[in-house]
């Protein structure tokens, strides 16, 4: 799925939800390399924003691994996208899962979200895996920009929907059931433009997180998948042709990823005999980009005149001193605790010689 040059002709959608039947080359949501086996059978799954992008990817590799499948997209603006997965994932089911269904709603709001999980249950009796998925994003300049009622609306899809959906759902879930929740590798390293959209995949990493901790004694796991640049109909609907032109350059892979890189990630957090010992945790396809605290630390030697090269050691260093800190006790517990002592040798061995080699000596501007 590697990419070079220009990939992404320059395309602009002038309203969101994006449509995927539009876009130039499609997204992938399948690949002959994606092996099914039977993770999901016999398992029910309610998708949000399942009609086209990482949504779709994930209903089509769910219904590969057996489950019962059921999305939600928006009338009217996704109406041919959902009538095209409908007829993805019949085709692929398994032969003892029931026949998909699409529903529209307006997952903005509370009304609409219990009738979604009514819908869903009168068809198909119950509710093991919830994917908290839609989203929509607009680009600013300045915070000034974002008057009340455009907070509301991205606030409303992004984040009020979890409320709303895992509130409805959970009377219909049991132990060994899955919540999943799609952030954003922007959740963790901030973006200007995208402001109310970075705040609410923020606020899906700590409801994630929180939640797991509510659930997890009636054995309902929860965790999240945060992206990165991922080619879905949220592209062009959100930013410029110039932008959409050039999207994804930025990570080290140098292009964007296809919905269905992202997608096994919800099958792994889905499946209890691959995931069953995860809750509160995120996943992080995002085509290699630090995450979180090695992340902020990466950009923390951004002021000085740091190779990248020795930037990525001293962040490879310092993440594996603190592992081996994490692992000291139980390690001098069974008797091993010269190997800890020796490997910390080491590692301050290498980071001192990265440090005095005239890499952290000059600092920018001066």
């Amino acid at each position: 799925m590697a990419s070079d040059g220009d990939r992404f002709p320059p395309q602009r959608q002038e309203r969101q939800p994006g449509k995927e039947h539009a876009m130039d080359p499609i997204p992938q949501f399948s690949s002959p390399d994606y092996k099914p086996s039977n993770k999901l059978q016999g398992r029910v799954a309610l998708v949000t924003g399942g009609d086209s992008g990482i949504g779709r990817a994930v209903c089509h590799c769910f219904a590969q691994e057996g489950a019962t499948v059921a999305f939600i997209y928006v009338k009217g603006r996704e109406d041919k996208d959902a009538q095209d997965t409908i007829q993805m994932l019949k085709q692929a089911k398994t032969p003892d899962a029931k026949d998909p269904m699409a529903v529209a709603a307006d997952l903005g709001y509370d009304e609409n979200c219990r009738r979604v999980v009514d819908e869903v249950v009168n068809a198909y009796g119950r509710i093991d895996i919830l994917v908290n998925n839609a989203a929509e994003q607009y680009e600013c300049s300045s915070v000034e920009e974002i008057d009340e009622a455009r907070l509301e609306r991205v606030f409303r899809t992004n984040i009020f929907s979890h409320f709303f959906m895992v509130r409805h759902a959970l009377k219909h879930m049991k132990e060994g059931s899955s919540i999943i929740n799609t952030t954003s590798v922007n959740a963790y390293k901030g973006n200007a433009k995208l402001l109310d959209y970075t705040s609410t995949k923020g606020a899906i990493v700590a409801f994630t997180r929180g939640l797991a901790l509510q659930l997890v004694s009636k054995g309902i796991r929860v965790n999240g998948v945060a992206p990165g640049p991922i080619w879905t109909p949220l592209i062009p609907a959100s930013f410029t042709e110039e932008e959409t032109k050039n999207f994804g350059k930025q990570v080290p892979m140098k292009r964007a990823g296809q919905p269905i890189e992202v997608a096994p990630s919800f099958v792994f957090l889905a499946c209890n005999q691959c995931s069953s010992y995860i809750t509160g945790q995120v996943l992080h396809p995002n085509g290699e980009c630090l995450a979180s605290v090695l992340y902020m630390l990466y950009r923390c030697l951004s002021p000085f005149q740091v190779r990248t090269e020795d930037s990525r050691m001293i962040v490879y260093c310092v993440a594996f001193l603190a592992s081996c800190r994490w692992n000291s006790r139980e390690c001098m517990r069974i008797g091993n605790g010269r190997v800890i002592y020796i490997l910390h040798f080491f590692c301050f061995v290498g980071l001192s010689v990265l440090c005095t080699n005239n890499t952290l000596v000059s600092w920018r501007g001066i």
